[in-house]
C-alpha cells in the first residue's frame, strides 16, 4: 500500500505544498470526516492554520457509494448529470433533504460556536483522503468560490489519473502525489482506512487551533 494510514498520507502529501509553508494567507480546509487527518498533517507540517468544509455525498437509494452529486456549505449543490438523470427530481430532493440535515448537525458538531473563517482574499488548500468520482470536492470546490479566495489548490493523497480533467475545466490545480492506473476506490491504497469518527474530527480541530 502507498499509505500506512491518513496520518502518513498527510505528511507525504505536505512536502508536495511545501512552497505554500508559513505563509499568512494560506488556509487549509479539510473535508470531514477522513479528510481531517489528512489535512491536520498538512497543516501542522506547513505551520498554516485548519480548518473544516462540510461536503455531503448525495448517494444512489440502495447502492450510497454511487453518486448521483454532493451538496456543500453555503446551500451549493453539485450533480453528476450523467447519473442524475437516470433519477426522477423527487428522488434526487429526497437524498438532498436527509444529507442537508447531516451536514448541519456536522457544522455544529465540529466548528460549535466557532466562527468561519474569513476566505476573501486568501489560497485555499482544500484537502481530502482522495479523489474517487470528485463530486464532493468539485461541490466544494463550487461552495468556496462564493467567498472570494485569491486561489484555490485541491491536494489529496490518490486519485484516479482522469480525475484533474473537470478541475482543469475549473481553473483549478490539483495535486496529487500518486495516479495509479488501476484506481477502484481510495481505500484501496490504504492499508488503515478504517472511518474516521466525530470525537477524532473535533480533538484534531482542537489540537490545530494550537499549532498556529
Amino acid at each position: 500500500m502507498p499509505y500506512r494510514d491518513r496520518y502518513e498520507a498527510g505528511r507525504k502529501l505536505a512536502h508536495w505544498l511545501m512552497r505554500y509553508a508559513g505563509r499568512d494567507d494560506v488556509i487549509v480546509l479539510a473535508l470531514p470526516r477522513g479528510g481531517v487527518p489528512v489535512g491536520f498533517e498538512v497543516a501542522s507540517l506547513l505551520g498554516v492554520p485548519l480548518d473544516v468544509f462540510v461536503v455531503r455525498k448525495l448517494g444512489v437509494p440502495g447502492n450510497e457509494e454511487l453518486a448521483l452529486g454532493a451538496i456543500a456549505s453555503g446551500g451549493v449543490r453539485f450533480l453528476n448529470d450523467h447519473i442524475a438523470r437516470l433519477f426522477p427530481f423527487h428522488v434526487i430532493e429526497a437524498a438532498a433533504r436527509h444529507e442537508m440535515d447531516e451536514l448541519l448537525r456536522r457544522e455544529h458538531r465540529y466548528r460549535g460556536d466557532r466562527p468561519f473563517p474569513i476566505l476573501r482574499g486568501r489560497t485555499l488548500l482544500l484537502v481530502d483522503d482522495g479523489l474517487a468520482t470528485g463530486a464532493s470536492m468539485l461541490a466544494a470546490v463550487s461552495a468556496v468560490r462564493q467567498h472570494a479566495p485569491a486561489e484555490m489548490v485541491v491536494a489529496v493523497p490518490v486519485a484516479p489519473p482522469d480525475a484533474m480533467r473537470a478541475f482543469d475545466a475549473l481553473g483549478v490545480q490539483v495535486i496529487c502525489p500518486f495516479f495509479p492506473e488501476n484506481f477502484l476506490s481510495v481505500g484501496q491504497w490504504y492499508d488503515d482506512f478504517s472511518q474516521t469518527s466525530d470525537e477524532e474530527v473535533c480533538e484534531l480541530f482542537s489540537r490545530a487551533a494550537g499549532h498556529v
